[in-house]
């Protein structure tokens, strides 16, 4: 059976497919800065010989354009590994969140009501997921499409730890609590933590275009740095992360619109908002090198948001066995991971900087330490197609 995983991004896309139950990958693409008219990155390879393309400097203003460009690689070209997009058996989607519904659903119309209900707490993906799903809809209109929530790894986390401290009718009225995401990520992590070190409590770092940070005890999420919607936690790439509420009503009253100011919060603040650059830390580190200070500053608070999630969370779990950096930055960017387990010494986090600078996948702190640190690939994919493989129709 061909499985084709969709996993889209707040800046991101990926792709790929897999020929089920045997889990053999047959090629992955992926088109970074979506979004971007003139610097987008786009990459396919076909995994049997790892022949690969590469396109740099491209036009790719949204999510239907990058979905075009992978098709054309896909089934056309010296590269391609199928004859026609009919022969894809399912498409699964590692979707975020969807009102009523949780763990894996096909995407019917009821599935697809539900994300459109909670585009005001994910605006961004649901939106991106909505567009993505569509336009493989149009394309495909056979094909069953299955929905991976990333709630559901979540819901392990105690009560306690998920209630927001308002009139508890809210939360029996509107469900308002932490939700928690990246649970493809971090279920994955969770699981594949056990090859790298003692994982009985374990921090995962989830960090690229949105980020977050999870407490795994057990192999199960004990908590997140994420709450009810996707604004919330670690700042991101264009999202501000944990704010005041009060910040909405004050701005309101100094003319603002609710438009201009959920754009503020939403897509114009995180590492954006902050440097006045970029959203991407590989031009932010460049500039602050160059001496941009505002790029050092939002630098520095992210590496701060991070630290002090960990903290929050080493206290919760009673310790640490490992800390755990996936994701786009958090697997590519030895100097943000230098930067952060430099303000954790003390919980006996200690880096070897040699394995460190050259690492993108395995141990990097030092044999001794009592903490292991590992880089983790992100392979998000693989469990949604296993899901999208195993649900019955």
């Amino acid at each position: 059976m061909k499985i084709l995983v969709s996993n889209v991004g707040s800046t991101s896309l990926k792709f790929k497919l897999y020929d089920m139950p045997e889990e053999r990958p047959l090629c992955h693409a992926t088109v970074e800065r979506v979004g971007d008219s003139e610097n987008a990155i786009f990459e396919y390879r076909r995994c049997r010989d790892n022949k690969t393309v590469r396109l740099e400097r491209l036009s790719v203003p949204n999510y239907t354009a990058g979905i075009k460009l992978f098709m054309k690689f896909l089934t056309g070209g010296e590269l391609a590994v199928l004859s026609a997009g009919a022969e894809i058996d399912r498409i699964g989607f590692k979707t975020v969140l969807s009102r009523g519904h949780y763990g894996v659903h096909l995407l019917d119309k009821g599935t697809m009501n539900g994300m459109r209900a909670s585009l005001f707490v994910a605006p961004v993906h649901n939106a991106a997921y909505l567009e993505a799903i569509s336009q493989f809809e149009a394309l495909f209109p056979g094909i069953p499409k299955i929905g991976v929530f990333e709630t559901a790894f979540h819901t392990t986390i105690p009560l306690e730890r998920r209630l927001y401290a308002v009139p508890y009718e809210w939360y029996e009225k509107y469900g308002l609590m932490r939700m928690g995401y990246h649970g493809a990520s971090h279920g994955y992590i969770a699981r594949q933590s056990a090859k790298y070190g003692k994982n009985e409590r374990v921090i995962s770092c989830h960090l690229g275009g949105s980020c977050s940070v999870c407490a795994i005890e057990n192999g199960k999420s004990v908590d997140t740095s994420f709450g009810y919607s996707l604004q919330t936690g670690v700042m991101h790439a264009n999202r501000c992360g944990d704010t005041d509420p009060y910040l909405i009503p004050f701005l309101e009253e100094q003319g603002l619109s609710r438009e201009e100011i959920m754009a503020g919060l939403s897509r114009n603040g995180g590492l954006l908002g902050l440097s006045g650059v970029s959203n991407d830390m590989r031009i932010l580190e460049q500039a602050a090198s160059d001496g941009n200070e505002r790029s050092k500053l939002a630098i520095d608070c992210f590496v701060n948001n991070i630290v002090k999630f960990i903290g929050a969370f080493y206290a919760e779990l009673g310790g640490l066995d490992q800390l755990v950096f996936t994701g786009g930055i958090g697997e590519n960017d030895a100097k943000l991971r230098s930067a952060v387990c430099g303000k954790l010494a003390h919980m006996g986090v200690v880096l070897d900087e040699v394995k460190n600078s050259a690492c993108h996948d395995g141990v990097i702190s030092t044999d001794d330490a009592p903490v292991t640190v590992s880089v983790i690939p992100a392979n998000e994919e693989l469990g949604v197609a296993r899901e999208t493989y195993g649900y019955v129709l």
